[in-house]
């Protein structure tokens, strides 16, 4: 019977870096059996950055990134000798359990993420990343503009509404009625990044008998994250 596990021995490609991006699934059911408040829940993301922590530290990431119900880790120390299947399942249960052990309440069903593998170079990972912020951006925009149309209109109103409206047409709309969405906490706008933040630190050397420069790091939730750039990435040791 081993002979029909046909995928079992996919792998990702040798020597490579990869992505792990996971999405919730159904989170918007999720959010209206947790009565989550819109646009924004503070305790959802206190619980979230959690989750990226613990995904951080349990597959010794390079970067974790999140956004709204998603999360991407950047690994170059691939698990589980670069099985397919084995790495989409055991990340995609591992948050789910990390999210409901950091979510001190009865839910109604089980959270479940769903996840999908994205081989990268260094070349790639600034733009991926970007890519994924702007994506950020959108979703904070669309979500404070639903929100305010569904406070004038039925739900179905304000869907139709929205539609019809590009970013720049809701970002107006949102400033006209005194949302100004450039005042709003960093990670609404650009997200949560989880990395390694190394320190400089200068030491007496008894046995050289001199000053030495040594680099301590320590894992670090970074709620104010500037744009994505190469020179953020080059700073945390992400890319060379």
């Amino acid at each position: 019977m081993k002979d029909y596990e046909v995928y079992s021995s996919l792998k990702v490609p040798k020597n490579s870096k990869i992505i792990v991006r996971l999405d919730g699934r159904s989170f918007h059911q999720l959010a209206r059996d947790l009565n989550l408040i819109k646009p924004y829940d503070e305790n959802f993301y206190r619980v979230f950055s959690q989750v990226c922590n613990d995904l951080f530290n349990e597959f010794s990431a390079s970067f974790v990134y999140a956004f709204s119900d998603e999360i991407s880790l950047l690994l170059d120390k691939i698990p589980f000798d670069g099985r397919i299947e084995k790495i989409n399942s055991v990340i995609a249960s591992f948050a789910s359990s990390s999210f409901v052990m950091n979510y001190d309440v009865q839910f109604k069903k089980p959270p479940a993420f769903d996840s999908r593998i994205i081989p990268v170079n260094d070349e790639d990972i600034l733009n991926y990343f970007k890519w994924r912020q702007d994506e950020s951006w959108r979703n904070c925009v669309n979500s404070h503009g639903i929100s305010y149309l569904k406070s004038k209109y039925s739900n179905s109103q304000a869907n139709d509404k929205i539609n019809g409206m590009n970013l720049s047409d809701i970002h107006e709309l949102l400033f006209e009625n005194g949302i100004n969405l450039n005042d709003l906490e960093t990670y609404k706008k650009r997200g949560i990044a989880v990395y390694r933040k190394y320190k400089k630190v200068t030491g007496f050397n008894k046995k050289k008998n001199k000053n030495q420069t040594s680099y301590r790091s320590h894992v670090y939730v970074d709620w104010e994250i500037p744009k994505f750039s190469e020179k953020f990435f080059k700073e945390i040791k992400v890319i060379k």
